[in-house]
């Protein structure tokens, strides 16, 4: 009977396989540096050495997809803040089509889960402020106490002149927590018109419109000043519908509505989704510390900022932030001034916003024409950051945080100890039941796992050093896994064999049938999962993209030893008397049917001849 295909030379493939396992030693002792333990190491996750791990993910005004661009531009940014922070050795990547990791290996840094802040500094004059429930405060004084009477618990800082400024011409004073306007106050003009509102707002807005009722918007769009809840307890029981709105919904909401309403709190403002006052045009509403402020447009940006930076002020020992301007934006830092001021007579305050809330707001005392100092209860860190956002300029994109930890480095060497042992245990089972089912065939299965392990190693390492892959634990686990990938190859092309030798074939001649009837089905399954880690690669972020890695890596590898090893060892043994052996070889039950029923036939047909 002629075989399905020319006499195989297992020396060729075996000498293809040892070019690639010298090709890939070569590579992973040369490519890398220092000793041998730097060149062996392959690139281990945060998950296993610990460290901090931030994954960002971007939101644009249109709920469209980001552009390159804006991804790249955003990185950079970020990427300064971390450097601006002092923190070495941390990693920016993109991530996907709208992802952003920051990852610190080895060292737990919570800064670098507020680098992803947008930072849009805007300065707004303060048109009218109110308690957070609603109670209007006393109207401010135009002798405010020294900064350093403060009596705010959250950083409620100062704007100060340059050092060069005459001692003579104090231009700082923190807000005192009675100052507000009074209840009788009327409120500021209302926001801009809604054709200035940025892309999706008027949308939003009229399906608030709709869930709160035409008459209650009305009602609301009429009231003139902040409602005190506990002296009029009908508009308290009419507005009530108002405390059912969410942030995103709060956000969509007139300024004015927001001012005086109470149920509108800072708690649901602070929380609107980043970039929802970013418009410079419309005056808004922000908080600060149980404070809520009605503010005029933007008069200076965070553009006009050409530096920033934190210390010490040495006549309160307290973390400030010193701003220096552009010449655009000194001129409109010294006419804010001058416009607060307004020529000592009644002084208001001006706010320093970032973001959705009010970090300063400090009463102005005279004209400031040099630069400006932001001071209250910061800390070390809080300094630093504030002072990194400002100086590398506010994100051009919103970004949430998806993904945020921190892991100590004894953690992470028990999570790399546990996937050691899950890999050994899950490896150690395959090779037991192989050698129990198969005998000698078993120890092409342990050989073939030990090759395909170097093989994977040897990729870890040289992935780790050209393209920064790292293995996390959920890599460990997308390994483990292909080890019964690699073992269904096994069964499926044993099974194969044993089929061919019932047939009536020999030992010998069944091997090459057998390569050639299991070679579809193997490659039917690696590619269906294949398939499966490229699709869930590309649709996943984060530690699930480092499992689908993993088993892919592992599997197109499995593949390589299974054409240039398992076949070709198969085919030498298959010349061995061992492999004849009905113990040794593992196929004893299917030789033996084999002999009884090459035995039977030949009884018959002698029998007729004895007669």
């Amino acid at each position: 009977m002629a075989q399905p295909q020319a006499p195989m030379r297992p020396s060729r493939s075996l000498a293809v396989l040892a070019v690639i396992f010298i090709a890939f030693g070569l590579l992973t002792w040369f490519g890398g540096s220092g000793g041998w333990r730097d060149r062996l190491e392959p690139k281990l996750g945060l998950d296993l050495i610990g460290g901090t791990t931030v994954t960002l993910q971007a939101k644009t005004d249109n709920g469209q997809a980001p552009s390159r661009e804006q991804m790249e531009t955003a990185r950079q940014i970020i990427d300064n803040r971390v450097n601006g922070l002092g923190v070495a050795e941390a990693e920016v990547v993109i991530e996907g089509a709208n992802n952003i990791v920051v990852s610190l290996p080895g060292k737990s840094d919570d800064r670098l889960k507020q680098v992803g802040q947008t930072a849009e500094l805007r300065f707004r004059k303060v048109l009218n402020q109110t308690g957070d429930t609603g109670a209007a405060l006393a109207s401010p004084s135009a002798s405010a106490p020294d900064p350093s009477a403060s009596g705010s618990a959250a950083p409620s800082g100062s704007a100060a002149p340059s050092a060069s400024a005459p001692a003579s011409a104090p231009a700082s004073a923190s807000a005192p927590a009675s100052a507000s306007t009074s209840a009788s106050a009327p409120a500021s003009a209302p926001a801009s018109p809604s054709a200035s509102l940025l892309p999706g707002v008027a949308e939003r807005r009229a399906a608030v419109q709709k869930k709160l009722g035409e008459s209650l918007w009305a009602a609301a769009m009429a009231e003139q000043t902040p409602i005190d809840l506990a002296q009029d307890p009908a508009k308290a029981a009419q507005y009530k519908p108002f405390e059912s709105l969410t942030p995103e919904e709060v956000a969509a909401l007139p300024a004015s509505m927001q001012y005086n309403i109470p149920y509108v709190t800072c708690d649901k403002l602070n929380k609107r989704p980043v970039g929802s006052i970013r418009n410079a045009e419309e005056q808004v509403v922000a908080c600060g510390p149980d404070v809520k402020y009605q503010l005029d447009v933007a008069k200076v940006l965070g553009t006009d900022v050409s530096k920033a930076d934190s210390g010490i002020n040495p006549q309160n020992s307290k973390w400030t932030v010193n701003l220096s301007f552009n010449s655009d934006g000194q001129d409109r830092w010294t006419n804010l001034t001058k416009e607060a001021y307004n020529g000592g007579t009644s002084p208001s305050q001006v706010a320093v916003v970032l973001d959705n809330e009010v970090v300063s707001a400090p009463t102005i005392q005279s004209v400031i024409p040099g630069d400006a100092e932001i001071s209250g209860t910061f800390t070390k860190s809080e300094a630093q950051l504030l002072a990194s956002q400002l100086q590398y300029g506010a994100l051009p994109l919103s970004f949430q945080s998806q993904d945020a930890q921190s892991i100590s480095a004894t953690l992470g060497s028990s999570h790399l100890e546990a996937g050691v042992l899950a890999a050994g245990i899950g490896l150690l089972l395959v090779v037991l039941y192989s050698f129990f089912y198969y005998r000698l065939l078993g120890g092409v299965i342990m050989i073939s796992l030990v090759l395909s392990g170097l093989l994977v190693y040897m990729a870890l390492v040289i992935l780790g050093r050209q393209i920064g892959f790292t293995l996390t634990l959920a890599g460990f686990a997308g390994f483990i896994v292909s080890l019964g990938v690699a073992a269904d190859s096994f069964v499926i092309y044993f099974e194969r064999l044993k089929d061919e030798i019932r047939e009536g074939r020999s030992p010998r001649s069944a091997v090459p049938r057998a390569w050639v009837r299991a070679r579809r089905t193997i490659i039917s399954a690696n590619t269906i999962t294949l398939l499966a880690a490229a699709i869930l690669y590309i649709v996943s972020i984060g530690s699930v993209r480092g499992f689908a890695f993993a088993l892919g890596v592992a599997t197109i590898l499995d593949l390589v030893v299974v054409f240039l090893f398992r076949h070709p060892i198969m085919t030498l043994f298959a010349r061995s008397k061992a492999f004849l052996s009905p113990r040794v070889s593992g196929l004893g039950r299917v030789l033996e049917q084999r002999s009884t029923t090459d035995a039977a036939p030949t009884t018959r047909r002698n029998r007729p001849k004895e007669a």
